[in-house]
């Protein structure tokens, strides 16, 4: 079907409306650009959030899942996940995957970008921490912050900070441990609003599903009422099916919507449609990829999960359920590990009943006699430590393309391949140690442990990676393909390496940071 010509033009076209594209889209149209966003997705109410609603574990379980495989909705195109240890994770629509994110908002720390420098493992990035310091600090301005400042594992932060989110009785007891330990810890950043006012958090739990009472700080929400007040533009159910160019440059995009294709004009094109989606229409058009890293070097932080059960009641399904505590001290490489780089901890709280009954802290509990008198010893009586390793780039974890499935608008649907690299699991094995170990000085009666968690796969990086030589990178250090001039990439594919904490707020101050060397490009080449 030949696709009909629109007569808008736009200065800048985005591919997706998540954080990234959400992020440049205000930063470009706030300096005057005219900015089309194309999402192929739709908006989402937060009253219509399930959060509230006392169905909403079942509801979580299908239309509300975070594995499109699962909510196949309007929306979703699936993924072919077989050959992967680990689910992919996310959601289509304004905000993207903010809509179901538990909302950690952490930085990478300055040693993050040169662990071939510090390490020897990786390679180090062509940017560093300072480079995207003040974006960092003007997307937690944006976003809005809750935490503590003065965090020693990072350098000093300008952004502000309200009230940290309060300490559970489950954290609290954690973090006692921890001292008693001898082991650092931190109330965890987490983009959130605390405090006294309208929309802020009140500890009612189910944080993986959008927020009714819009505190939580989706995009949707912060981003984009800015970004369309400006003048930007966003077209939702428009699914780009092509990247058009003149062999030298982008000119623009093909997209549908569902009934019939539309050309859309504009000298830069920036993608923004997440680790999986930008490779995916990559190595759809064939475009950007001299180097062959294109939809290579997949990383998906492997996570693994320690939970204790308490003897007493803790009403750890309260509140924020990832996140209030979190711990950077086996962060950083030592070599008496056995393994380069390091892990994150993080506390966790409780799921609901329904999901506590069915085992989802990794026990099962038996059904028929005895059932409730069991559940009532577990449920509320939990708090456990999630552990997320660095998961270094190798070539074969990768997104390739199905040979015989496409969507309905005949675009191939992506194949995931990946294995958890052997010094992630390495690392995940020493996380658990000290998670047994924490969990146990807090008093825990007894332990459940998972193993690499397979749905586990919201963190999806190093498709399209940066740097500075053409043939081992798809884009150079602001995003630009060094293929196609005009094509940008500002998501998680430009990741390096994955360090092990949380990448939201770096893909937007990447974003950012992005943006603004298109603000000065375009504007000195129009004097």
């Amino acid at each position: 079907m030949a696709p009909k010509s629109e007569k808008a033009t736009s200065d800048i076209l985005i591919v997706g409306a998540g954080a990234a594209g959400a992020a440049a889209a205000w930063r470009l149209a706030g300096q005057g650009f005219k900015v089309t966003c194309l999402e192929q997705g739709g908006w989402v109410n937060p009253a219509a959030s399930p959060s509230s609603s006392p169905e909403w574990e079942m509801l979580r379980q299908g239309p509300w899942h975070p594995n499109p495989n699962i909510r196949k909705g309007p929306a979703d195109w699936p993924v072919d996940d077989r050959e992967s240890d680990i689910e992919p994770l996310f959601f289509n629509g304004v905000g993207g995957s903010t809509i179901m994110w538990s909302c950690h908002f952490p930085r990478l720390h300055p040693g993050d970008f040169c662990t071939r420098t510090l390490d020897g493992c990786g390679d180090d990035w062509p940017i560093g921490y300072h480079d995207l310091e003040p974006y960092y600090d003007l997307n937690e301005r944006m976003m809005g912050v809750a935490g503590l400042a003065g965090n020693p594992a990072y350098p000093p932060m300008a952004a502000p900070r309200s009230p940290p989110v309060g300490l559970s009785p489950g954290a609290r007891r954690v973090a006692e441990a921890f001292n008693r330990l001898g082991w650092s810890w931190w109330p965890a950043d987490l983009s959130i609003r605390t405090g006294t006012g309208d929309h802020v958090c009140n500890n009612c739990g189910p944080c993986e599903l959008h927020c009714p009472r819009q505190a939580k700080g989706a995009t949707d929400l912060s981003y984009w009422p800015a970004a369309l007040s400006l003048g930007a533009e966003l077209i939702t159910g428009a699914r780009v099916v092509d990247i058009e160019t003149d062999g030298h440059q982008v000119v623009g995009v093909v997209y549908s919507d569902g009934t019939a294709r539309h050309r859309r004009t504009a000298p830069v094109v920036v993608l923004a449609a997440n680790g999986i989606g930008t490779s995916r229409l990559l190595l759809h058009t064939g475009l950007a990829n001299r180097s062959g890293l294109v939809g290579r070097r997949l990383m998906l932080h492997p996570l693994a999960r320690v939970t204790g059960i308490f003897g007493d009641p803790l009403d750890s399904h309260r509140g924020i359920a990832a996140g209030a505590l979190v711990s950077h001290h086996f962060y950083e490489t030592d070599k008496a590990r056995g393994f380069r780089r390091g892990v994150k901890l993080q506390g966790l709280g409780s799921q609901g009943p329904a999901l506590i009954a069915l085992g989802a802290h990794g026990q099962h509990v038996a059904w028929g006699r005895g059932h409730h008198a069991e559940f009532r010893k577990t449920f509320g009586h939990i708090f456990g430590l999630s552990i997320c390793s660095d998961d270094m780039p190798d070539p074969e974890n990768r997104i390739v393309l199905c040979d015989n499935a496409s969507d309905d608008d005949g675009v191939p649907v992506p194949r995931m391949i990946y294995r958890v690299p052997q010094e992630a699991r390495a690392a995940l094995d020493f996380g658990k140690s000290r998670a047994r170990e924490a969990l146990k000085e807090a008093g825990a009666i007894s332990l459940v442990e998972m193993e690499t968690v397979r749905s586990a796969g919201f963190h999806l990086m190093g498709t399209a990676r940066m740097g500075h030589d053409p043939e081992t990178s798809v884009v150079d250090g602001w995003g630009e393909a060094h293929d196609l001039k005009g094509l940008f990439i500002v998501d998680g594919s430009t990741f390096v390496t994955a360090a092990a904490v949380n990448p939201t707020n770096t893909i937007q101050a990447i974003a950012l940071r992005a943006a603004d060397h298109l603000i000065r490009t375009r504007r000195a080449r129009n004097t």
